[in-house]
Order: C-alpha cells, then sequence, then structure tokens
C-alpha cells in the first residue's frame, strides 16, 4: 500500500493510503472512534468504525495513547470540518511504537523550566511546530534573496584566534597553539572573501559568553552575515531593509496558517515596508532624554532605549553613527564626526530591539591597527586581518542578522527561547 505524508492527502481524494505518525488526540462514542495525529507535514483527523474493521483493528485502538506511533490505511475523503480539508476512513490500523501514559507533556498548564527540561517533547506542540516551519522559511527565504542577488555562501570557521566583539569568549586548547576561541561572527573572514568573491553571506552558529538573562540573548545563536566590497553605509542599510522586507513578505505569502497558530497580528507584519526610518545617534539621544530615559551621549542603547524609540514607528528602524567607543574597533570612523563611527543599529518595532547590527568597515590601516592597540587585542592574531588594508584596501561594508531575534519578531515570541530548537542559555546544557 502507497505510503504518503498528510500534506499530500489532497492529491490522493479517495484513493487507499496508509499514513504513519503520532497520536495526538483519541476520541470514542463505542461504536465509532476518532485518532487526530500528525506526521511533522500536518494534522490528520481519522474515523475508525467498529463494524466496519477487523476485530484485532478496533482492539489496536483500545491500546493507543497520546504520542503512540502507528501507521493506518484507510480511504482520503474531502471534508471540510477537517483538519487540512481531508480525513481517513480506517480500514486497517496498527501500532508502531508505544507510548505510557505518563508522557511528559499533557493538555494542561506548564511551568517554563519544566517545558524546558522537556524540549523534545515540547517541540511536538503546535506552536512550537509552527514557529520552526517559520524559521525554516526564513533560512530559506535569506538563501533565495542572496543567491538571486549574485552572493556566494562563505562558511567560516567556529574556531578561531582572533574576536570579534568585546563580549566574552568560549575558549578551548587547541593542541599546540594555544588557546581558540568560539566564533562570536564569521565577520572578520567574511571582509576577506569579500575581496575575493565581491559579494558574500556567512550563515552559521555563533557564541558569547555574556552573562546575561534577558529574553533576546542566547549564548548559542544563528547570524546571517553579507559582505559587500565597494557598498558604503548607506548601501548596507538598504540592503537590510532590503532584505528585511523580503523575509516578512515571503512568511506573509507562505505561512499563514503557521501565523494564526502563533496569533500572530499580520497587520503589524504588513507594514514592513521600505524604507525605514533613519535616526541619528545624537538625534536618538535627544528623543529619550525627552521622552525621560537617563541615557546620556556617549551610552550605549539598552533594550528599554531601543523600546522607547520604535513605539512611534509602525516598522523597523535605523539608528545610525554610534560613538567610536560603544562599537567595535573594525567600524569605519565618521569623517563628518570622528566621534563616531559609520554603523547602524536596525530595530524591530513593537520593543523587540536590535535584530540587525551593521557597519562600513574602516579602511584605512593605520586608523584600524591604531583601534586594535586601544582595545589591547594580540596584533598579531590579526595580521591577516590587516594585510587586507595593505594589499588593495577597498571600501566595505556588511552586517549581521540574528536569526532568533528576527523569528521572534515575526512570530511575536516574547522569549528568543522558542525560536530555536534546542536553546543554549546561561544555565541550561541540556537537552
Amino acid at each position: 500500500m502507497q505510503s504518503v505524508r498528510i500534506n499530500e492527502l489532497s492529491s490522493h481524494a479517495g484513493a487507499t493510503v496508509t499514513v504513519r505518525g503520532w497520536v495526538t488526540h483519541l476520541r470514542s462514542s463505542g461504536k465509532v472512534a476518532f485518532i487526530v495525529m500528525r506526521d511533522g507535514t500536518g494534522i490528520l483527523q481519522t474515523v475508525l468504525v467498529k463494524n466496519a474493521v477487523a476485530p484485532e483493528t478496533w482492539e489496536h485502538f483500545a491500546k493507543l495513547t497520546q504520542e503512540t506511533s502507528l501507521s493506518v490505511t484507510g480511504e482520503v475523503r474531502p471534508d471540510a470540518r477537517a483538519p487540512g480539508g481531508f480525513e481517513l476512513g480506517i480500514a486497517d490500523l496498527s501500532i508502531i511504537g508505544e507510548s505510557p501514559l505518563d508522557y511528559p507533556i499533557q493538555p494542561k498548564e506548564h511551568g517554563i523550566d519544566f517545558l524546558l527540561d522537556n524540549r523534545t517533547f515540547w517541540l511536538r506542540s503546535p506552536r512550537q511546530v509552527a514557529i520552526a516551519r517559520i524559521r525554516s522559511e526564513l533560512e530559506q527565504a535569506t538563501h533565495d534573496f542572496f543567491y538571486q542577488r549574485g552572493f556566494l555562501r562563505v562558511d567560516t570557521p567556529i574556531l578561531t584566534a582572533a574576536i570579534g566583539e568585546r563580549s566574552g569568549l568560549f575558549s578551548t586548547e587547541y593542541f599546540e597553539e594555544g588557546n581558540a576561541y568560539l566564533a562570536q561572527t564569521g565577520q572578520l573572514y567574511g571582509e576577506a572573501a569579500a575581496a575575493a568573491f565581491g559579494k558574500i553571506y556567512t550563515f552559521g552558529p555563533t557564541f558569547r559568553a555574556e552573562k546575561s538573562k534577558t529574553r533576546r540573548h542566547l549564548t548559542e545563536f544563528w547570524m546571517i552575515e553579507p559582505e559587500v566590497a565597494f557598498n558604503d553605509t548607506h548601501d548596507n542599510m538598504k540592503l537590510q531593509e532590503d532584505y528585511l522586507t523580503f523575509m516578512v513578505e515571503r512568511v506573509l505569502e507562505r505561512r499563514q496558517a503557521e501565523l494564526k497558530e502563533c496569533e500572530r497580528d499580520i497587520t503589524k507584519l504588513e507594514t514592513v515596508k521600505p524604507p525605514f526610518p533613519r535616526i541619528d545617534y545624537s538625534d536618538a539621544v535627544a528623543t529619550l532624554q525627552k521622552k525621560g530615559s537617563k541615557v546620556v551621549w556617549g551610552d550605549d542603547l539598552g533594550a528599554e532605549d531601543e523600546a522607547l524609540l520604535v513605539e512611534d514607528y509602525d516598522r523597523p528602524i535605523f539608528v545610525m553613527n554610534y560613538p567610536k567607543e560603544a562599537k567595535a574597533f573594525y567600524m569605519k570612523e565618521n569623517p563628518d564626526d570622528p566621534r563616531t563611527v559609520l554603523c547602524d543599529d536596525c530595530l524591530a518595532p513593537e520593543g523587540y530591539g536590535e535584530i540587525i547590527g551593521g557597519s562600513q568597515r574602516e579602511d584605512d590601516y593605520d586608523k584600524i591597527l591604531h583601534r586594535l592597540r586601544e582595545e589591547k587585542l594580540p596584533e598579531e592574531a590579526y595580521s591577516w586581518y590587516l594585510d587586507l588594508r595593505k594589499y588593495g584596501t577597498f571600501p566595505h561594508s556588511g552586517f549581521g542578522l540574528g536569526l532568533e531575534r528576527t523569528v521572534a519578531w515575526i512570530v511575536g515570541a516574547q522569549h528568543i527561547r522558542e525560536c530555536i530548537a534546542f536553546p543554549r542559555m546561561m544555565h541550561r546544557l541540556r537537552p
């Protein structure tokens, strides 16, 4: 018998097929039973009539429990009331894997720590499935966006001797070479690749050993980092808004059911259109002070400040030209105000804060060497990076988008721990 996935049933109306999956709900009147099952592609309602099947088939039904894995065979019937618009009239049923009655996640309220301890099972719930599908759609949209625009994907090292940010590092011994660090960013290598290929992007895991417990932080997360030769800071922001708009439009086009499952107000996403407002850092500080913030010029902006800034906007905004001391060593000095650098943070609306950090890179050898020394970073570890400014230096720009933060904003999640299959946080390494 032909085995099909639930999302393929529309092509098999009237045919007899086999579907394999897991039980989510059971209901019986004594003569007619209903099994709702899932297989990872969708939800299927099946109907079992006692006097229409063999006695052993009805006996198999009596042994079913939540999350039992099973195989059912029967006729595919259109039914507008059923999930997906089709149901299956069961002719045969067999149990593949039993599930004890003490399945950890029951249809009741559970605390977040309990759910995270049982993340392997929590992943099976409808909302978590919807978030995972939206994340996957955003990943595919990322590849499509950059491929259509002639970018080359470059995979950069996870183990590195050079750091990109000031935040904490995870280190490990690396044979006879001393300490290696888990990459905080693929950017530095992306800059080298941009000199070779012109337009590139990286897509991979990054690691920050920050002792942070906020809803916006993970210790392991995924970043998309394009780098473009000869792009200045304005080109960079244009690429960011085009990319974000592309991703939001893709989800609105293809993942309406998942957004509904997440109870997302899609009108908040439908307003995401370019251009995004651009605000100079100095103006942002003045605005925040008028709103009651205690921020002063020179401070980096915290989550509360970012939320205050975006409350008057219905789409992401750019905050540009931060003070040099608040940003990384590789950002280009602003020729109009040497106290600042040519950078931007892209802040999502609805209080979700920074989802992209970008900048034009410093292409002057002496200036970047001076910044390295100011930061007391080891010049030897960055010798290859300095060489990019020695042999054919060029203006270039890039940015890093945090995938989990972007997913959280698009689905309306309150914490990014739901936006990756197995979150790693300060006090969570399992499962």
